[in-house]
């Protein structure tokens, strides 16, 4: 477990003694559950809070978990979904148990478990599907539930996504000067912070997804190499050379060119992305080898979140601190800060703690705002029409 340094963040006048919460993510990569146990605890009377991570762990899926899980997103009976919503409930509430059992913090002492649950399917402008039943949480855990971030943003007009920006401006804004917290995950998305002095009364924060993050490397390395479920430490891309000519092709499609607010997902960039990719490749130089068709996807990776950079964020970013499961992509990492030279990119760990926690400490968050009443999206981010409160909460 990495520890985080105390931060504050912006709070709510009168907000009461110390939350601990656990935050849960379950994230389009598919390869688990991170849970985190956050403690928020107001400095004093007035407008700031801290937050401490107290502890982290990750709940690999199985195969068999990993299979129900793609077989729901293309398409299940009902039965199939009603048990998988149990289910998943179930390994959501271990994963909050063995990051209790790793910080050291009873359940009598937390104030809810925040699920962010698992998508199924994401339709920006219409409806977002999350499961992973909260009863089945909160009877585990016995502790009240809050779940269901993403639709309230959804039903008031907004993509709901992406939602860590809210946790982005309050716990990692830099002093005196612009940062972007670009997230790797299965889909990459990218957080503009205004300087943390002026944040909440300055400029506006956005927030967008830039495309694919590790979801369409890991779907090629699953497809031509059976027996990886990723990429390990990108020794395949790093062994490869790009195919001339695919990724320009690629990245005309016309989510890339569509200006912010926006989200995607697997609807876009899931497994059928994936076997057109391959086909590309092998199209444009047959009898490609499985390391050039991999550095291909890296080179799909890295140009989208380049062009997104200089499309469309025009703020004098200082820092681009970089997280999720691509940041430990020695290769993905690399090619990260040569794309988005001169800025100067690190990784997120390097001033705060584990980046893997980062989106489960974010889902923590969101539910301390719900618990205080407080909004949780960035209207700018997501494009709703105002501040909402976020989720739903399930007694224990």
């Amino acid at each position: 477990m990495s520890v985080a340094p105390l931060r504050e963040l912006s709070a709510a006048p009168g907000a009461g003694a110390p939350l601990t919460l656990v935050g849960l993510m379950s994230g389009t990569s598919l390869d688990g559950i991170s849970a985190a146990v956050a403690r928020f605890r107001p400095a004093a009377e007035g407008a700031r809070t801290r937050v401490e991570l107290l502890g982290f762990t990750q709940r690999a899926y199985t195969p068999a978990e990993r299979a129900r899980l793609l077989a729901a997103m293309a398409g299940a009976s009902p039965a199939d979904y009603c048990r998988l919503n149990f289910d998943l409930g179930g390994w959501l509430a271990d994963a909050a148990c063995a990051a209790l059992a790793d910080a050291g913090v009873g359940a009598r002492d937390l104030a809810a478990v925040a699920s962010h649950g698992q998508t199924l399917w994401h339709e920006a402008g219409h409806s977002t599907w999350q499961t992973g039943e909260a009863a089945v949480i909160a009877e585990r855990v016995g502790v009240d539930v809050i779940s269901d971030f993403r639709v309230r943003d959804v039903a008031a007009g907004g993509h709901g996504a992406p939602l860590v920006s809210a946790a982005d401006v309050g716990l990692f804004a830099r002093a005196g000067g612009w940062r972007a917290l670009q997230n790797v995950g299965g889909i990459a998305n990218v957080t503009v912070v205004p300087p943390a002095e002026h944040a909440g009364s300055g400029p506006a924060t956005r927030a967008f997804d830039t495309g694919p993050g590790v979801g369409v490397i890991d779907g090629v390395v699953r497809a031509l190499r059976p027996e990886l479920a990723f990429d390990v430490d990108g020794r395949l891309a790093a062994a490869g050379t790009e195919i001339p000519g695919v990724v320009d092709e690629l990245l005309a499609e016309p989510y890339f060119a569509s200006p912010p607010p926006k989200s995607t997902g697997r609807e876009l960039f899931g497994p059928a992305y994936v076997t057109r990719f391959v086909e590309r490749c092998r199209d444009a130089r047959p009898g490609a080898r499985v390391e050039d068709v991999v550095a291909t996807a890296v080179a799909l990776t890295l140009r989208s979140v380049g062009e997104a950079y200089r499309r469309f964020v025009a703020e004098p970013v200082a820092d681009v601190l970089v997280s999720g499961g691509g940041a430990r992509n020695p290769v993905l990492f690399a090619g990260l800060a040569r794309e988005l030279a001169p800025l100067a990119v690190r990784h997120f760990d390097d001033e705060f703690f584990d980046g893997e926690a980062k989106e489960a400490v974010a889902f923590a968050y969101l539910g301390y705002l719900h618990l205080t009443d407080r909004a949780g999206n960035v209207p700018t981010a997501t494009g709703a029409r105002g501040h909402r409160i976020l989720g739903k909460r399930t007694p224990s």
